[in-house]
């Protein structure tokens, strides 16, 4: 598949205040895109913002409103005069027993990650339409493969999976491509999150090589940068996860054999998992709607 040039193209990330959608930034941005940052952290937004190659700018906003990113859609728009790629990143995670798992923060990953994605896609499709450009989702591994202690991220991620494809068929005649990301465990705030969780930690290692290890950030990226360039359906941040598609239909089997074993040895310890969502970007969104809610 042939690469198109990212030089002077207009690419829009959301949840570009650290990890994947930071680094996607400035890679995508050292191509030549210019570049427009989107999420709660006003401050780290300016941070990543001053560390681009590129004409860029930065937009604090909750993807789950649909007022706010239409107006970020529109102020994108008339600051860049188009837009060309729109990667819709934004996500949190929250995990433990689903049984005793806090409703509020399992609702709040269904709405950041699935909704929150689609409202995105919502504010940015008209502009896509107008320039035939790119919208890369990203979904992760547990799209692929359930696990257990993670069913409010597994549910999302399978759900921006589907969501993608589906309209991927709608908008393909209109010139549209839709691109669907696939990431395993990779070194984020996120994940280093989520391993402070001694349970959740050691549930993750006992996994099968090499779903056990957490892969380093930059060739991650280096491998969704590709994909964008290629305007690709899918894309891999690891090289082993185009593999797993083909053997997706047997997982849900393997996982309800295997995985009772490895939760009943962890299942006294269940309740030492944090209950809220993980990692600094978690953080940062319990933040925004505390705030909210005491405004």
């Amino acid at each position: 598949m042939s690469r198109k040039s990212l030089d002077g193209q207009v690419a829009v990330v959301t949840g570009a205040a650290r990890g994947v959608g930071e680094l996607l930034a400035r890679k995508l941005s050292a191509r030549g895109a210019k570049i427009a940052l989107v999420g709660l952290e006003e401050d780290e937004l300016k941070r990543v913002a001053a560390r681009l190659h590129t004409d860029s700018d930065h937009w604090y906003a909750d993807v789950t409103d649909h007022a706010s990113m239409a107006r970020v859609a529109e102020q994108v728009k008339a600051r860049f005069g188009r837009v060309d790629i729109v990667v819709a990143n934004a996500g949190v995670a929250t995990g433990g027993p689903f049984v005793d798992s806090d409703p509020e923060s399992w609702r709040r990953v269904i709405e950041v990650n699935l909704i929150g994605s689609a409202v995105t896609g919502r504010a940015f499709l008209p502009a896509l339409v107008e320039s035939r450009g790119y919208l890369l989702q990203i979904a992760s591994l547990a799209a692929i493969t359930p696990a257990p202690m993670m069913s409010a991220y597994c549910a999302s991620k399978s759900g921006v999976e589907a969501y993608a494809h589906s309209l991927r068929a709608e908008v393909a005649h209109k010139g549209v491509k839709v691109g669907v990301g696939y990431l395993s465990w990779t070194d984020t705030d996120m994940v280093r999150g989520a391993d402070r969780d001694d349970v959740m930690r050691e549930l993750r290692q006992r996994l099968p090589w090499p779903m056990n290890k957490t892969y380093p950030l930059g060739p991650a990226i280096d491998r969704i940068v590709t994909g964008v360039e290629r305007r690709a359906t899918h894309v891999y941040a690891q090289w082993w996860l185009r593999g797993m598609q083909s053997v997706r239909g047997y997982l849900p089997g393997v996982i309800g054999t295997f995985g009772p074993r490895e939760v009943r040895k962890v299942e006294g310890r269940a309740g030492q998992i944090s209950r809220g969502l993980v990692g600094a970007g978690g953080e940062a969104d319990e933040q925004t709607r505390s705030a909210r809610g005491s405004a």
